[in-house]
């Protein structure tokens, strides 16, 4: 039989041999048609088709008393595969009681179809309907409530069930692949448009998105359907009172007893019994369960429904019309769970089967798992057992970990959010709230908080907020190396209304022994005891090399030497499964000296001119493991230097002098010299490592470490220094150069974070920033720093005051805060929940209200200057950065930051979900926000990251063969590594997209539009769902669809993508950003297409402008700005305009190019022909003056740019160039598939090789992008055949 949880599984499969497959295909199900009735073509294209490999062949499937379907399928795929295509199906998807049979015999559900005897190709399967359970029975009508729901985007909005939102469909009006195969009868073909059809276009952008306009609204963020009403197919759907079953009704197969009130106002009794559905006798008041007349006895709801309800029938099949209609990407549910930090106001309705579920006793999923809930530490551990040797092996255990992982961080979630709800009992709930620890579905949550006193020389409860994160990074690097018998915890840490939860999974037998009992391996007390075992410290050794940890001795309690390959703080112990389990891992990496004020420590001088070192809020501050890389990289280098110029110098002067051996002898020497010169471990090879615990008040050192520890020291200085003095300004200088150009808060956290640095360091950003004497060309940079250090300073506040906060003061406390932070209004009152069901004897108590904490309502009395002093005290403590303005409203105007971008920012760290309407913040007559206004606060989880190694090493190989020019290859190794990936991680994963995305500019650039459209807007979709439909790289994904999407002559679709993509990017990064110069050109582009000349200036214009304040007057991007002013000028019949700024083009090129490059012969031939035309209407006015209008008029060649030219700019725009027909793979048909580029020269004419402006690539640090050879030689030769490499600039995102 198949359960839900069986469905679930039917997108997990291990893949072979991927590379024979169509790269654009994701596990979606299969291709699948109706053998006996024709299917439409979205019909046909909407059944989900999955990544298979080997002999393809065709299996009959029978359904009962319905057509027979025909499904392709391959032998290594599972049978539970064609139970999931079944499930999707219109015709099927509402069974779930059934299993197949061949010739007779059941087949089971995990068996491949190879091992199936006699199957082959026109085998018929039937359909055999099961006996229900009430357990099938409960999952029956769960499955049958989530099809009637399926398009209700009330979860999304919710966070629950992995529910995410994406508005592509929405902007597009439908999906765009299918409607460009339905406009062209099946074929997908470049459509192109009649001057009248262009000037039908309607493109008017909202005036909210024009240039220079200051308006923000939030309402366009979530656009609705136009069609957004949803179908009801029943008014209620309820367990009814006559449950449970009585005795002697058991006994005749009765399962449970249904109420339902269908659309013509019927109240009907359905009985669910072991062979199907049911009407009975039975009304409100009088139980008679024998079955009505007529009778009808169904196997599913469904049917028994559209059997006595007109409406019921009518209305769920067009719901399930609308639902195959919708992207399958859009339906199927994320790994990880994505919130909204908006949402619109929603009724809320009446649904039984959700309160059911609700508040039930089931603690997640048990109820497949009959009799006991999950083991989740033996399960995490066991699937890190399973074999790896054969890649097949290996991708299985991959994708069990992954799944097992995901299902953790959800059941984790919800476990501490109702531990911070109080409604988990604790297991020590006679000690105080902070100090509580609980127990959930086999999960252990605590808060983080400094219990014992154990963080009171470190920072106390700052200390300890932080060491669950440090925490967190430790259990990644261990688990990433995947050490055979050493073990880690699943951990999850969630910050909820204020508080930490760190969630971990239980070790056997640990709950059972005391503290100090079982720990064989570290300290519990920071060091003042340690102990070691021969076990651990050969496991730990295996993992010292990779995450350069120092094998050191240190003092125990009676002074004797105790030797370690980790921090003391790392425990070790053995669970009662005999599994060697490590934690405690906050001190995986090296202290960051820049803020620990050691004592009589000389400092390094690059540290002293930042004012280093400093004192912090806590002496848990750690260099990143980017960081420890980058420095060891570096002093690398600097050993080799040395080596090769000391064993040079030998050489030199010792040729004659030195025998052979002497000569070895002599580089041994020397090698030895130079490893304790850049302060190797070893004297023999370059070996660097760090001392987690050198700079620890509390651990004692033997004698013998003295000299280690000071060249510990010593390198730990060095390491701090080389943040500040080498890192921080190479990041500078990547922003400078467009290599990473941030667009708000988080990805300018994952910049930082991919160069080391910490969001300790903003501060030191700052000044940097402030004092670079590019700092003009920097604002954007400046003021997302600035922004950040607010916002964070301003979590860090919200969260003390929430911690005290009670759940019914909830909303009034988070709007309060929200109206002090960017409200104008002066003096914002704070409502005390009213009590509303208060007795009379209590009536005017208000003071005994309150049980959860004596301040409870402390928050109340908070103002808008005492916030802002708050703030500047906190930006100060914690970032050693001050602000010399006197409120909110001085500093936005002061650093010309967007209240709305700051909105943002504080809500999406804090989880706090408002209501999307639109905001007045300047108003100084009420506040901007009301009670009603906070709708919701969801956690902010953090967890490690499953990934796939080899799926990792084949799209890197792709990547390398792509640089080379090996066009061909890459195609295949993209195929193969998202035939991995989807095995690993499922159709909806981060690193899937990134592999879509570089495949779908693989495609375009090969001339295949049509793939390359269909590949990115699953990757839009994607990206919207896992990231959010506002995250940065969300921007840049509608930009590259809306080039595909006018390339493929879908022009309205492209100018809705970008509308929408500068909607996004005036909201959470404003006007004045680099990026926005991008988009304007973009559209001015597209606008000029549709034969708008005077709004294509006014966007081509603000890109000239945007451009020349970041790029600088005399850049090739001011240039290509000036030379598309040109066009439109030239198009409106304005010559000279048009002639000026072309004159500016030749200039810039003429001068950075010189004489004889191809883009300034170009820019001469325009130049010529505008000349040319601006003589010729010269005369023509001349003429008419002189001789009326009898005269003869000089003909003026007036023609709008072709398609082709202005696809041209939007290539050189985005930084794609396109390859020549001669340079594509010479089994590429593109006959009737024009590329988007002519072949014959022009005055617009793409020249791969040359130097294109950059594009700043919003995603590019955040996705771990390589960023090496990312400008082009500006003197190129230009006539050189383009290769990959130079046409796609080399610079996709790596699996990392």
């Amino acid at each position: 039989m198949v359960s839900e949880r069986e469905t679930q599984a039917a997108g997990d499969r291990v893949g072979e041999s991927p590379c024979e497959q169509d790269p654009t295909v994701m596990t979606e199900g299969k291709e699948l048609k109706n053998v006996s009735e024709s299917q439409s073509p979205h019909e046909s294209s909407e059944a989900a088709t999955i990544q298979t490999s080997g002999s393809m062949f065709n299996v009959k499937v029978q359904m009962p008393g319905s057509d027979v379907l025909d499904i392709q399928v391959s032998p290594k795929e599972l049978v539970q595969e064609i139970i999931q295509v079944l499930m999707e199906h219109e015709d099927s998807c509402h069974r779930t009681c059934f299993s197949l049979q061949h010739e007779g015999n059941v087949l089971d559900n995990f068996a491949e179809l190879r091992s199936v005897e006699g199957l082959k190709d026109g085998s018929l399967l039937k359909v055999i309907e099961e006996p229900y359970t009430i357990r099938e029975a409960r999952i029956h009508i769960r499955h049958f409530r989530d099809l009637l729901k399926n398009l209700d985007p009330t979860d999304a909005y919710n966070g629950v069930d992995c529910s995410s939102l994406s508005f592509l469909s929405v902007l597009s009006e439908g999906d765009i692949a299918d409607r460009t195969c339905h406009e062209n009868n099946g074929k997908k073909k470049k459509r192109s448009f009649t001057e009248q059809e262009l000037e039908s276009i309607d493109c008017s952008p909202p005036d909210y998105i024009l240039p220079g306009c200051a308006e923000r609204p939030l309402a366009p963020l979530q656009p609705l359907n136009a069609d957004c009403k949803p179908l009801q197919c029943l008014k209620a759907l309820m367990m009814s009172g006559w449950n449970p079953p009585p005795g002697n009704r058991k006994m005749h197969g009765d399962l449970m007893y249904l109420s339902v009130f269908t659309m013509e106002d019927h109240h009907i009794h359905i009985t669910a019994s072991n062979r199907g559905f049911y009407i009975n006798q039975s009304t409100d008041d009088i139980f008679n369960p024998k079955p009505a007349n007529p009778s009808h006895l169904c196997h599913s709801l469904v049917e028994l429904l559209g059997l006595i309800s007109p409406a019921f029938k009518k209305n769920f099949t067009a719901l399930q019309k609308k639902r195959i209609h919708r992207h399958p990407l859009e339906r199927i549910a994320t790994p990880f769970q994505t919130y909204t930090w908006t949402a619109p106001s929603t009724n809320h309705i009446m649904d039984y089967v959700r309160a059911e579920d609700v508040y039930t006793s089931r603690l997640g999923y048990e109820e497949h798992i009959p009799g006991h809930t999950r083991d989740w530490n033996e399960e995490l551990q066991t699937t890190k057992e399973l074999p790896h040797d054969s890649s097949t092996d290996q991708l299985l255990r991959e994708r069990a970990t992954f799944k097992i992982h995901s299902d953790f961080v959800a059941a984790s979630t919800r476990g501490a959010m109702a531990v911070v709800d109080g409604n988990v009992m604790a297991i020590n709930p006679g000690e105080e709230v902070k100090m509580q620890m609980f127990i959930w579905n086999n999960i252990f949550f605590s808060f983080s908080f400094d219990v014992r006193d154990h963080y009171k020389e470190l920072g106390g409860d700052e200390a300890a907020h932080v060491a669950a994160g440090h925490d967190l990074k430790g259990v990644q690097a261990y688990s990433s190396l995947d050490i055979e018998d050493l073990y880690v915890l699943g951990t999850v840490v969630l910050d909820y209304r204020g508080h930490r939860v760190t969630a971990q999974s239980i070790i056997p037998g640990i709950l059972d022994r005391k503290e100090d009992q079982g720990v064989m391996y570290g300290s519990i007390d920071f060091g003042k005891t340690v102990s070691s075992d021969a076990k651990y410290l050969a496991l730990l050794q295996k993992a010292s090399k990779p995450l350069r940890i120092q094998k050191h001795s240190v003092l125990n309690e009676k002074d004797e030497p105790v030797v370690l390959c980790s921090s003391v703080e790392c425990k070790g112990i053995v669970g009662n499964d005999g599994r060697y389990y490590i934690l405690d891992l906050l001190r995986t990496f090296p202290p960051d000296l820049n803020f620990l004020a050691l004592d009589k420590e000389e400092v390094p001088e690059e540290c002293r001119k930042l004012q280093f070192p400093r004192t912090y809020q806590h002496k848990l501050c750690c260099l990143r493991p980017e960081l420890v890389e980058s420095f060891v990289q570096h002093k690398y280098t600097q050993f080799m230097n040395l080596v090769m110029d000391r064993t040079h110098d030998i050489g030199t002067f010792g040729e004659n002098n030195l025998s052979k051996d002497a000569g070895e002898r002599e580089e041994v020497n020397i090698i030895r010299d130079v490893c304790r010169e850049v302060g190797s471990v070893s004297d023999v090879v370059f070996d660097l490592r760090f001392n987690p615990d050198v700079c620890s008040s509390v651990v004692k050192f033997p004698e013998s470490e003295k000299e280690a520890n000071q060249l510990q020291r010593r390198l730990l200085k060095e390491a701090s220094a080389f943040l500040l003095s080498v890192q921080i300004p190479n990041f500078i200088k990547e922003c400078l150069h467009y290599g990473t150009v941030p667009l708000d808060g988080a990805t300018l956290t994952e910049a930082l974070h991919a160069h080391g640095i910490n969001i300790r360091y903003l501060g030191a950003v700052a000044v940097v920033l402030e004092q670079s004497a590019d700092g003009h060309l920097l604002d954007h940079i400046y003021r997302i720093v600035v922004g950040e250090i607010v916002t964070r300073s301003a979590k860090k506040i919200l969260r003390r005051y929430l911690q005290g906060t009670e759940m019914s003061a909830l909303s009034a406390a988070a709007s309060h805060f929200l109206n002090c932070f960017v409200s104008s209004y002066p003096n914002p009152v704070a409502h005390l929940p009213p009590d509303e069901l208060v007795s009379r004897r209590r009536k005017g108590k208000r003071r005994l209200r309150s049980t959860e904490s004596a301040d409870a309502t402390v928050w109340s009395s908070l103002t808008p200057l005492e916030l802002w002093k708050q703030i500047k005290t906190e930006s100060s403590h914690s970032f050693h950065f001050s602000f010399i303005c006197d409120g909110m409203d001085q500093l936005v105007e002061k650093f010309k930051l967007q209240k709305v971008s700051l909105l943002r920012e504080l809500c999406m760290k804090t989880g706090i979900q408002i209501l999307l309407r639109e905001y007045n913040f300047e108003s100084r007559h009420k506040p901007a926000f009301t009670e009603e206004d906070v709708l919701n606060m969801f956690p902010v989880v953090k967890h490690s990251h499953i990934k796939s190694k080899e799926a990792t090493r084949v799209f890197q190989t792709a990547q390398a063969n792509i640089q080379q020019g090996n066009l061909k290859d890459g195609v295949v190794l993209l195929n193969e590594a998202l035939t991995l990936l989807n095995n690993v991680y499922g159709a909806m994963h981060p690193d899937v997209g990134l592999c879509l995305r570089l495949l779908g500019k693989l495609k375009f650039i090969l001339g295949d539009v049509a793939a390359a459209l269909d590949i990115q807007q699953k990757t839009v979709i994607m990206t919207e769902r896992m990231l959010g439909y506002e995250h940065a790289n969300t921007i840049q994904e509608y930009i590259l669809l809306a080039l595909y999407c006018f390339a493929n002559g879908q022009l309205p679709v492209s100018l809705k993508l970008l509308y929408r993509a500068r909607y996004l990017m005036l909201l959470i990064a404003g006007e004045d950003h680099p990026t926005m110069a991008i988009l304007d050109s973009n559209i001015g582009v597209v606008l000029q297409a549709v034969l708008e000349w005077d709004l294509a200036l006014r966007f081509l214009e603000k890109a000239l402008e945007t451009s020349t304040k970041y790029h600088g007057a005399r850049s090739l991007q001011v240039a290509l700005s000036h030379h598309l002013v040109a066009l439109v000028y030239t198009s409106k019949v304005e010559f000279r305009s048009a002639m000026q700024h072309e004159k500016e083009t030749y200039t810039i090129y003429k001068t950075l190019l010189g004489d004889s490059h191809e883009r300034t012969k170009e820019s001469t031939a325009f130049l010529k022909h505008v000349t040319q035309q601006a003589v010729n209407l010269q005369r023509t006015i001349n003429e008419i003056y002189k001789n009326g209008s009898s005269a003869t008029i000089p003909q003026v060649q007036i023609m709008p740019p072709e398609p082709a030219t202005l696809l041209e700019q939007l290539n050189l725009i985005n930084s794609i160039a396109l390859i020549n027909a001669r340079d594509k793979e010479p089994e590429k048909d593109t006959k009737g598939k024009p590329g988007p580029v002519e072949h014959k020269p022009n005055v617009n004419r793409v020249q791969s090789g040359e130097t294109a402006p950059r594009q700043p690539l919003i995603d590019r640090e955040a996705a771990g992008e390589s960023t090496n050879a990312e400008h082009n030689d500006q003197g190129a030769d230009c006539s050189q055949s383009s290769t990959a490499a130079s046409t796609m600039h080399c610079t996709e995102p790596h699996l990392s």
